[in-house]
């Protein structure tokens, strides 16, 4: 890990202790730690976000990516029909065609996987 990505990880850090709630830099420093394949820590993270922000609609796609490759196909069909609600309900018609089209991908993936 370079020090400037140990430096932006830190400064992340720092700033969720300072302010517990605050879903932006959780996800930010989750994306960090994906980058660095730190995928439990991430995924701790993200999870966090949806418990407590459940309407921070981004969490729904690279939660379910880091689901999907964890091999927790399940999980991630649920986030992303529950992602694309949130979406719908937001407004959010870019996020929701990602979803959407992250769902579809999975699902011809079970269905493949299944016959």
């Amino acid at each position: 890990m370079s020090s400037n990505q140990q430096s932006k990880i830190k400064q992340l850090a720092r700033q969720i202790k300072n302010n517990p709630g605050d879903s932006f830099s959780k996800f930010a420093l989750a994306l960090e730690f994906r980058k660095e394949g730190e995928f439990k820590k991430a995924r701790i993270l993200f999870e966090d976000i949806l418990s407590s922000d459940p309407d921070y609609v981004g969490v729904y796609y690279h939660l379910g990516k880091l689901y999907e490759s964890l091999d927790r196909l399940d999980d991630a069909q649920n986030l992303y029909q529950k992602g694309i609600i949130i979406a719908d309900e937001q407004d959010e018609q870019r996020t929701k065609k990602e979803l959407r089209e992250a769902l579809q991908q999975l699902e011809i993936e079970i269905e493949e996987q299944s016959s």
